[in-house]
């Protein structure tokens, strides 16, 4: 397993690498549907953040909401009929930034020490840090599919990382790398 520290910058590449995907598309291509029943990627980079906030919140540190509005539209367990419609790039971005800060924040304390049973919360910090990177390049996958295939967008290169590869043509981080 890494040190929380180390899993902290592979957390900022793969947000940066999903930036990347998505910061110089226009607002249209950001909430535009391929199919009545997809998402767009503004729902999957506010899902990304809203899984992150969830677990952080659940696993390691009972702590409200960023934004409880977007809670009920950012849930993958709803519906794509029954989410709503998406906020505005500003606000999926404020949402994304804000999250991350508290993924830090929280993980910050827990590498430090700063946390009741800081060795099981280290624990419980790895497997989640490695749970949210991977599932940040979950998502990230469908973006670079509908960025590339159906808005004609070139993809980035991959993240240089020594532990990330691809599985499944997904980009994983190995947390045993």
């Amino acid at each position: 397993m890494h040190d929380l520290t180390a899993l902290l910058r592979e957390y900022d590449l793969a947000r940066a690498y999903t930036d990347e995907l998505w910061k110089d598309l226009t607002p249209d291509e950001v909430t535009w549907r391929p199919e009545e029943n997809s998402s767009a990627i503004g729902w999957h980079l506010g899902h990304q953040a809203h899984v992150a906030h969830f677990m952080v919140r659940n696993l390691t540190a009972a702590e409200p909401s960023p934004d409880p509005e977007l809670d009920g539209i950012m849930d993958s367990a709803n519906p794509e009929k029954f989410r709503g419609a998406l906020p505005t790039v500003r606000r999926l971005t404020e949402f994304r930034d804000t999250v991350a800060e508290r993924v830090h924040a929280r993980i910050g304390d827990i590498a430090a020490g700063r946390v009741g049973a800081p060795t099981q919360l280290a624990v419980v910090g790895s497997v989640l840090l490695t749970a949210l990177i991977n599932h940040e390049y979950q998502h990230d996958q469908w973006i670079g599919e509908v960025r590339s295939a159906s808005l004609g967008h070139a993809l980035p290169d991959d993240p240089a990382s020594d532990r990330i590869g691809r599985v499944d043509g997904y980009l994983t981080l190995n947390p045993y790398a």
